[in-house]
């Protein structure tokens, strides 16, 4: 059974990069829509960002577009998200999925997993 296991977070200072790493193991990278998802304490998981099985299409919430952008090796079997300029509202543990998404959304419909703590504070 193919896991998915984050990677990558840590405490950063408002302006700065990360960047993120979802790890398959137990089999190869799913051949499915992989999300990043994230989760601040009494809410629901959010969509962040996802890229289709072929790369060809991605999701954006409002929120991140323009400062993070999601990528794949599935040779590594690894789905990535590179964060740029860090804002304290991004502060949240982060976890990879597969997802489904429409221009407006994005639902994660695997497992979670333990997530990667990413904290936003000057």
């Amino acid at each position: 059974q193919v896991q998915l296991a984050e990677s990558g977070g840590a405490s950063v200072q408002p302006g700065e990069s990360l960047t993120l790493s979802c790890a398959a193991s137990g089999g190869r990278l799913p051949y499915y829509a992989i999300g990043w998802f994230r989760q601040v304490p009494g809410k629901e998981h959010e969509g962040v960002s996802c890229i289709s099985s072929n790369e060809g299409s991605t999701f954006y919430s409002e929120s991140v577009k323009g400062r993070f952008s999601i990528s794949r090796d599935d040779a590594n079997n690894a789905v990535f998200l590179q964060m740029k300029d860090l804002k304290p509202e991004d502060t949240a543990v982060y976890y990879c999925t597969e997802c489904v998404f429409t221009t407006d959304q994005a639902i994660g419909v695997g497992s979670w997993g333990q997530g990667t703590r990413v904290t936003v504070s000057s």
